[in-house]
């Protein structure tokens, strides 16, 4: 199947951009470029006859990760359709080639072998899971393309030496819980987590594959072998053994599971203070927290790997409130990174964002923003698309010269994860999803509601 052309033409954008066009509340701050930034030129307009450069992109259109897929599509998108407008990329204009993959690991696969001996396309884009990143990176690590990733940070994908690999997140997947627990100490130590109601038993249940398998192996201390090599990294005892809180009850569920009323009673017969539930798929997450509700269990505390999307307040409305959810992006947080070699705000990308689409965007849609806005900025650093070129200078990024984007900024370790950074804490508060910790390090910071579910 051909792929998708979805690059659009400066006017069609311009034209879909002033239609049904929603202003956004937040403000657009006025921002020098970002120290240690290159002042670059402004760009060329490309030429008619200017070879485009061609990205290709597998992302799940259909199947159980859709919801994710399709927003990473229109974060990708957006970014593509920005550097058109505002002139292209080294005088070119930029293509953006789209596959579904239907949530299919081996379609995934076969669909970057296309793009890179078929369609040979200059770049690629990262998909949305772990899972299909897991599969996807290795083809791409083969064949010396860099491949930047929105989506997928089990320790599986970022321990097998690869070298071409860029993650645009906070860090492994396994060191997600670390935050969430941190976050109820710091407001238990702040008062706002009474004494003694801190929680001391804690249900962890999850999906079995990569991502849901992982956030529970950090959870609970297991060890992560790393496929086609000898390691193993041991994360005992784990980081709710390390807050003094009791494991009463685990369980995974396998692909496909519908059996979401025996399981929300299983966890209810063990009383856990604390249920932390994970999945790479939201609608795993909207189904349990049904299930919970149905059974009449309402633990102190909530959390879920997934959550964030408007998609799962529309599913659950006021039940979602006092859901805990750890986010990598929220529209509160002003960071300035690049776009065409000039700054671009996390404001900027709200307004442009909800511009575009009529909505406004979650973190399923700016991560990939800040994924293409990375590798936009490599290529126009390099002055290529020599992928060995792009993959040598974002390794070379630093503390003082990092990739700057809408999420911050990234500079990487050997592995390719990224070096000083937290996940940031959210939580459903009447119908709004609120940024509730680190607490004080950024505007707009409020309270954890407590007590948190409000069924």
């Amino acid at each position: 199947m051909k792929p998708v052309r979805l690059a659009l033409s400066v006017l069609a954008l311009l034209l879909s951009a002033c239609a049904g066009a929603t202003p956004t509340p937040a403000p657009t701050p006025t921002a020098a470029p970002p120290t240690g930034a290159t002042p670059t030129p402004a760009p060329a307009t490309p030429t008619a006859a200017a070879k485009p450069i061609r990205i290709g992109l597998s992302v799940p259109l259909t199947g159980d990760l859709a919801i994710a897929g399709t927003k990473h599509r229109d974060g990708y998108q957006l970014c593509v359709d920005l550097i058109n407008q505002k002139g292209g990329l080294l005088g070119r204009p930029v293509e953006l080639l789209v596959e579904d993959n239907r949530s299919d690991n081996e379609v995934t696969v076969s669909q970057y072998e296309r793009f890179i001996n078929v369609e040979k396309v200059d770049l690629l884009l990262g998909t949305f899971a772990s899972r299909l990143n897991f599969a996807a990176s290795a083809v791409a690590e083969k064949a010396g393309y860099v491949y930047p990733i929105p989506s997928g940070g089990a320790l599986r994908i970022w321990e097998r030496g690869f070298k071409h690999i860029f993650y645009f997140q906070q860090n492994a997947v396994e060191y997600i819980g670390d935050s969430v627990v941190r976050a109820l100490v710091a407001y238990r130590d702040k008062g706002v987590i009474p004494a003694g109601e801190f929680p001391k038993t804690a249900a962890v249940v999850h999906a079995d594959e990569f991502y849901g398998n992982a956030v529970a192996t950090g959870l609970l201390g297991g060890k992560v072998e790393i496929p086609g090599t000898n390691k193993v990294i041991d994360l005992a005892p784990g980081f709710l053994a390390k807050a003094g809180i009791q494991v009463v009850f685990t369980q995974k569920w396998p692909e496909g599971f519908t059996d979401w009323l025996t399981l929300a009673n299983a966890v209810k017969a063990k009383n856990p203070d604390l249920v932390m539930a994970a999945s790479g798929s939201p609608d795993d997450i909207i189904q349990f927290v049904r299930a919970l509700k149905t059974v009449g269990f309402k633990p102190k505390v909530l959390y879920t790997a997934q959550g964030t999307q408007v998609e799962f307040k529309e599913a659950l409305g006021a039940d979602a409130n006092g859901v805990i959810i750890h986010a990598s992006w929220h529209p509160l947080v002003a960071y300035v990174g690049l776009l065409a070699g000039q700054p671009f705000s996390n404001q900027d990308f709200i307004q442009a964002f909800q511009a575009k689409y009529g909505r406004v965007p979650d973190e399923d849609e700016a991560i990939p923003f800040a994924v293409c806005q990375g590798l936009e900025q490599a290529v126009r650093a390099v002055g290529s698309t020599d992928n060995k070129a792009i993959r040598d200078w974002l390794a070379s990024r630093t503390k003082d010269n990092p990739v700057k984007t809408i999420m911050g900024d990234f500079y990487w370790d050997e592995r390719g994860l990224p070096i000083g950074r937290d996940y940031l804490i959210t939580q459903w508060q009447n119908g709004e999803l609120k940024f509730i910790y680190p607490i004080g390090e950024f505007p707009g910071v409020v309270d954890l509601q407590w007590p948190t579910l409000q069924w």
